[in-house]
């Protein structure tokens, strides 16, 4: 079974959401625009850039990296709580070594804001969020960035 990744999902879902905008403002601009003050480019612009910015539209629905991180985020607290977690192992891209890394779930320790605390082989090793690839059970992908 084909699993969609974090980016795609996040992807498919602002070009849709896109397109709602775009045909919602076309309804808009073929509704009101007749109305003498909107026929001003300038005014129109900024009109709309002023709905976009106090709505939070803008700033919230089009991060680029902010869905998949909070994809991963939400994926690794689910693993940790989950009462069999020796079940899962997850692999994150470690920049030293230029690899992939895979660690089993059971090493986590906790999850601070978007940092990982593992402690495997006497060590404790703190991983960002945004650095985790996969998430596999007994060896099947379930998560993909």
């Amino acid at each position: 079974m084909y699993h969609m990744r974090e980016s795609d999902k996040h992807f498919l879902w602002s070009m849709i959401g896109a397109t709602g905008v775009i045909l919602f403002w076309r309804g808009i601009w073929e509704g009101i625009g007749s109305l003498p003050f909107i026929e001003n480019v300038w005014v129109s612009l900024f009109v709309g850039l002023a709905i976009l910015t106090f709505s939070g539209a803008i700033f919230r629905e089009f991060d680029p990296l902010g869905g998949i991180e909070k994809g991963a985020l939400k994926m690794v607290h689910t693993v940790h709580s989950h009462p069999h977690k020796e079940e899962f192992t997850f692999r994150y891209y470690d920049k030293l070594q230029k690899k992939e890394i895979e660690v089993n779930a059971e090493h986590i320790k906790h999850i601070e804001k978007n940092v990982i605390a593992v402690h495997e082989r006497n060590k404790e090793i703190f991983i960002p969020i945004h650095r985790v690839r996969a998430v596999h059970r007994k060896g099947e992908v379930i998560w993909r960035a």
